[in-house]
C-alpha cells in the first residue's frame, strides 16, 4: 500500500494528454502558492484551518508567521506582497475572514495581490444543513463569500471537483489584476486526493492582441513625438506591474519629465534626471504643476484622483491626457483593450525618435535645512523631519502611517528606496502589520517605520511578532498625546482626539524581556542625532516627544482643507480655536 507522500508523487497522463499527478487538495494549494513565489504565510490559527497549517508544516511548503490578529495578518501580507510580488494569509471561518477584511479592502484599494484563505466549515455541514460555530446560526453559508466579493477580484469555495481549476484561477487573477482574492477551504477536504496538473504554475500576463498593441503603441508614439512638452504621470500601478524601468527608458529617450502621485512615491528613482516630483494638484511644487498640467501630451499610468492625491480636487490634467492601465489604454475617443502595460511601453519606446535637445527644468533638492539645528532646543516637527532626511540611505524601505508621518512625502529619496503606505484606503495602524510583512519579505534591506502614537496604538501588539521573529526595523514614533491630523480637522483640544499615555520605548522589553532591541526617548535634536548613530544590528525604537499642537505645515493645510470638504461652510470647524492652524 502506498503512503500519502508516495501517492502525491504518482504522475500519469490525463485524457487530453497533459501530464497530471495525484495530490491532496491542501498540498496542491500550498504547492501553487510556493510556485507563485510566496515563501511565508501570515495568519491566525483556528479549528477550521488547522488541517491546512499542519499540511504546511509537514510539507515544508511555506514558513508560518503567526500574528496577533487577523487584520494585522492581512496588512502583513500586503506589505510582504509589495516587495515580494504576492502575499498570502490564512484565517478561520467568518470571524477570521471578517477580522481580515479591513486589511484585504486596503489591498484592493491600493492594488496589492494578496491570497486570503479561510478555513471554513466542513463541506458535509453545508450539504446537510448542519449548524456550526463561527456562523450566523441560521443555515446560511454564502454570506462571507458575498462580503468578500466587495473587496476582492475573485472568490470561491473549494471542493474536490473544482480545486484543481479554481486554485489556479484565483492565484492568476490576483497576479494579473494586482488585486486580492478569497478562497474558502472546507475543513474536511484538505486531505482528499485529487488529480492536478504536474506542470508548475506559470505567472504570466496574457499576451496582447497583436493588432491592438501595434495600433495603440503607434497612436501613443505619434502623440508624444509631435508634442513640445510631453510628460508622464504615474500612480502605484507602475510599481505593481513592474514597469518603472520602461517608464524611465521612455522618458529618457524623449527627455520628458516623470511625476508621481503620493501612492507611487519611490516607484521612480528620485535621482533620475527627469524625475519631476510628487504631483498633488495645487499642493505640488510649481515646477511639478507646470510639468503635468502644462503638458501638451500627458501620458498617465493608473492615475486615480481622490482628495488626498489631487490637492483636494485642485488637480487639472489636460483634457486629452492618454490614460494607460494594466490591460487597456484610452487615447481620445479610442479605447484599446487586450494590451498589457509593459508591452505597450516597450513598443512605444521602440517607436519614438531619440530626442537630444529638449530643455528640462531641475526638480531636485532635499527637504530644506531651515534654522532648526540647535541641538539643545526642544524637538519640533520641522527639526525632526529635517534630521531624518539625512538618515536615509539607498535601498531603504520606508513605511508611513496616516498623520504627521505623511511628512516623508517631502523627503528626497536616495536610489532604490521603496515607500509603503496606505494612501487611498488610509486605515490607521496599517503600517505596523505591513512592517512585519516587508521585514519578512526582504530581511537584507533596512526597514524604517514613521508613525504617530495614535496610529501605533491601533496595532502595537504586532511589535511582539517582529521581536519574536528577530526582525530588525527602525521605528520612529512621535509621542504627542493623540491624533494630530484629526486636531487639524476638528477638536484641537477635545478629549476625543486624546489617547492614553504609554511608555512606548519600554514596549520592546515588555513584549520580549530578553530582547537586545535598542530603545531611545528623545526630546531634543541632539537626542535624536545620538539615537541615529546606533548600529542597526537589532530592532531600534526611537520615541520622540513633541508638542501636541506641532505638526508639519503640509499636514495642517491638508487637514484644514479636508474639514471644509467634510463638513461644509456650516461645519463646527469654524469655531474659534477648533483646529490646528498653520500659524500655530
Amino acid at each position: 500500500m502506498t503512503s500519502l507522500a508516495e501517492r502525491s508523487d504518482i504522475a500519469h497522463q490525463t485524457p487530453r494528454g497533459a501530464e497530471s499527478r495525484t495530490m491532496t487538495v491542501g498540498d496542491f494549494l500550498l504547492r501553487r502558492l510556493q510556485e507563485a513565489g510566496i515563501g511565508h504565510m501570515f495568519g491566525v490559527p483556528g479549528d477550521f484551518n488547522l488541517e491546512l497549517l499542519q499540511q504546511m508544516e509537514d510539507g515544508g511548503y511555506l514558513k508560518w508567521v503567526g500574528t496577533c490578529n487577523e487584520m494585522n495578518a492581512a496588512c502583513a501580507a500586503d506589505g510582504y506582497a509589495r516587495l515580494n510580488g504576492m502575499g498570502a494569509v490564512a484565517v478561520t471561518n467568518a470571524v477570521g475572514a471578517m477580522g481580515a477584511i479591513n486589511g484585504i479592502a486596503g489591498s484592493y484599494a491600493e492594488h496589492v495581490p494578496v491570497i486570503l484563505i479561510a478555513g471554513s466549515i466542513p463541506l458535509r455541514s453545508i450539504e446537510r444543513g448542519l449548524g456550526m460555530h463561527h456562523t450566523m446560526g441560521d443555515g446560511t453559508w454564502d454570506r462571507f463569500l458575498g462580503a468578500m466579493a466587495q473587496v476582492t477580484a475573485g472568490q470561491t469555495r473549494l471542493t474536490p471537483s473544482n480545486a484543481a481549476t479554481e486554485i489556479d484561477r484565483l492565484i492568476l487573477t490576483a497576479w494579473r489584476e494586482k488585486l486580492p482574492v478569497y478562497m474558502e477551504l472546507p475543513s474536511d477536504i484538505a486531505y482528499l486526493d485529487i488529480e492536478v496538473p504536474a506542470a508548475p504554475l506559470v505567472l504570466a500576463q496574457p499576451p496582447s492582441d497583436p493588432e491592438r498593441l501595434k495600433s495603440c503603441a503607434a497612436a501613443i508614439a505619434d502623440h508624444l513625438s509631435h508634442a513640445k512638452s510631453p510628460a508622464i504621470l504615474v500612480d502605484r500601478d507602475v510599481d505593481q506591474y513592474g514597469v518603472a524601468t520602461e517608464v524611465m527608458g521612455l522618458a529618457e529617450k524623449l527627455q520628458m519629465p516623470v511625476a508621481v502621485t503620493g501612492p507611487a512615491k519611490g516607484a521612480i528613482d528620485e535621482t533620475f534626471a527627469y524625475f519631476a516630483g510628487v504631483y498633488n494638484g495645487k499642493a505640488s511644487a510649481p515646477q511639478t504643476v507646470q510639468a503635468v498640467e502644462g503638458s501638451d501630451c500627458l501620458l498617465s499610468i493608473g492615475y486615480r484622483p481622490i482628495d488626498g492625491t489631487s490637492g483636494d480636487y485642485s488637480a487639472s490634467l489636460p483634457a486629452d491626457t492618454i490614460r494607460a492601465r494594466g490591460h487597456s489604454v484610452d487615447i481620445g475617443s479610442e479605447n484599446y483593450q487586450a494590451v498589457t502595460l509593459k508591452e505597450v511601453l516597450r513598443a512605444v519606446t521602440d517607436a519614438v525618435p531619440q530626442v537630444t535637445s529638449r530643455s528640462i527644468p531641475h526638480f531636485g533638492g532635499m527637504m530644506p535645512a531651515g534654522n532648526h539645528r540647535d541641538g539643545s532646543a526642544k524637538l519640533t516637527q520641522a527639526a525632526y523631519w529635517e534630521t531624518l532626511q539625512g538618515y536615509l540611505r539607498p535601498g531603504d524601505v520606508l513605511l508611513t502611517d496616516n498623520g504627521t508621518s505623511y511628512a516623508i512625502f517631502g523627503f528626497k529619496l536616495p536610489p532604490k528606496c521603496t515607500v509603503v503606505a496606505s494612501v487611498i484606503w488610509g486605515s490607521i495602524g496599517y503600517s505596523v502589520g505591513a512592517l512585519l510583512g516587508t521585514s519578512t519579505a526582504a530581511p537584507q534591506r533596512r526597514h524604517l517605520l514613521f508613525i504617530g502614537d495614535g496610529s501605533f496604538q491601533e496595532t502595537a501588539q504586532e511589535l511582539s511578532t517582529m521581536l519574536r521573529n528577530d526582525c530588525k526595523p527602525v521605528i520612529f514614533l512621535i509621542n504627542n498625546g493623540g491624533y494630530t491630523i484629526e486636531r487639524g480637522y476638528m477638536g484641537k483640544t477635545s478629549d476625543y482626539n486624546d489617547i492614553a499615555g504609554w511608555a512606548y520605548s519600554k514596549l520592546p522589553k515588555v513584549f520580549r524581556p530578553d530582547t537586545n532591541a535598542k530603545s531611545f526617548v528623545v526630546k531634543t535634536v541632539a537626542d535624536l542625532e545620538k539615537a541615529l548613530t546606533a548600529p542597526n544590528d537589532s530592532l531600534i525604537f526611537v520615541e520622540s516627544v513633541m508638542d501636541p499642537y506641532d505638526a508639519p505645515p503640509s499636514v495642517i493645510h491638508s487637514s484644514n482643507n479636508g474639514a471644509e470638504l467634510d463638513y461644509g461652510s456650516r461645519g463646527p470647524q469654524h469655531r474659534g480655536n477648533a483646529q490646528l492652524r498653520p500659524e500655530m
